[in-house]
């Protein structure tokens, strides 16, 4: 299969050619009632051929945002642009955009090609031209012969491949996910991760995803947008919302637990309540209050300490042994700070030893509260 024929369409009005999968959205306002703020003034410019990921707990709007692209919500305030048109008052199936939910929501008493089918009979797609696009699809997304299968007959694998195949046979300009992977065992949604992105590229569509999985979100996604309360708080690639957040939400909901309040100020050097530590850089005059942020994985642990890192003593609380990589609880100063090291066959330290802490000043990072 190759990339939908509707991803990219002529603008008729000047003649330039533009990609029917570019997204903007510009001061978005959605309330439900008079107290119950799901979003709160969004902007958001989304790529063409862009996996890009809403990320956030439950509650924050990611779903809302969603549906709003789907054009199942309306919002209060603000606009919707797909491909340089605005579709913010247009209905759902006048959208060039296709929904694969949670629950899959296909018809369990039809084959799996009449579910595949349904859109485009709807569509009044002729019958050889939707059985050709429904094998294709089938071949892309390898159902092979289980496309005369009834869908209560498949697995959750199956099944959200099914889903999967229904919202792409119909070529829409943009798909949109709503934690389609979220009821499958570990084992197979890691694999569903791997094959959704591949499936992605190959077609080279828009994809936005939905998730509260912070793991899920950095495999998959070329661009994450973090949520909280209707707000974006940061948007990046997943290596930059990991190793950059901007806050201290963004920090504590992607995983990193050693957040520390910046106490004093004296150049490059900050005191907390875990001890002195030297920055890379002086602290500019605005930035002196705040958070301090240290990644568990980044810490090194004793006996040798490398040249101009921050050394503290601590004590091993307690150890988590995950295989690949082994977890430490340590109290330094009375507080706890975590500690993660890939498991290279080097000794492994017992709780109640007393180590020695390294941590490098490019690696204590400042954060807004």
């Amino acid at each position: 299969m190759t990339a939908p024929s509707s991803a990219e369409t002529t603008d008729t009005s000047n003649g330039h050619v533009r990609d029917a999968s570019a997204i903007a959205l510009k001061n978005l306002h959605k309330r439900f009632g008079r107290d119950a703020i799901a979003l709160d003034g969004v902007d958001l410019d989304i790529h063409a051929g862009e996996f890009f990921t809403l990320l956030g707990p439950s509650g924050c709007g990611k779903t809302t945002l969603l549906r709003i692209l789907a054009g199942l919500e309306a919002p209060n305030e603000g606009t919707l642009t797909i491909g340089g048109k605005q579709v913010t008052d247009t209905p759902p199936h006048l959208r060039s955009v296709n929904t694969v939910f949670q629950s899959y929501a296909l018809f369990p008493h039809l084959s799996v090609r009449d579910n595949i089918t349904f859109g485009l009979r709807m569509k009044g797609v002729p019958a050889n031209e939707r059985r050709r696009r429904v094998d294709e699809i089938a071949d892309f997304i390898k159902l092979g012969a289980l496309v005369e299968r009834r869908v209560n007959q498949l697995s959750g694998g199956q099944r959200q491949r099914v889903a999967l195949a229904r919202a792409l046979v119909c070529e829409p300009d943009v798909l949109l996910l709503d934690e389609p992977l979220s009821a499958l065992d570990a084992g197979l949604r890691t694999q569903l991760q791997v094959e959704l992105r591949r499936t992605q590229k190959r077609l080279g569509m828009t994809f936005v995803f939905v998730t509260h999985d912070q793991d899920e979100a950095m495999v998959m996604s070329d661009r994450i947008a973090v949520l909280d309360s209707g707000v974006i708080q940061q948007v990046g690639p997943p290596h930059e919302v990991y190793e950059r957040p901007v806050n201290a939400f963004v920090a504590r909901f992607m995983g990193h637990v050693n957040l520390f309040e910046i106490q004093a100020v004296e150049g490059a050097r900050v005191s907390t309540a875990l001890g002195s530590l030297t920055m890379e850089r002086p602290l500019p005059a605005d930035q002196q209050q705040g958070m301090l942020l240290i990644r568990q994985e980044v810490i090194e642990l004793g006996p040798e300490v490398p040249e101009g890192y921050n050394a503290l003593e601590g004590v091993v609380r307690e150890r988590l042994y995950r295989g690949s990589r082994v977890e430490y609880r340590l109290e330094v100063n009375g507080i706890l700070l975590m500690a993660t090291a890939s498991n290279l066959g080097q000794r492994l330290y017992p709780v109640g030893d007393r180590v020695t802490v390294s941590i490098c000043p490019e690696d204590v990072v400042r954060l807004d509260a």
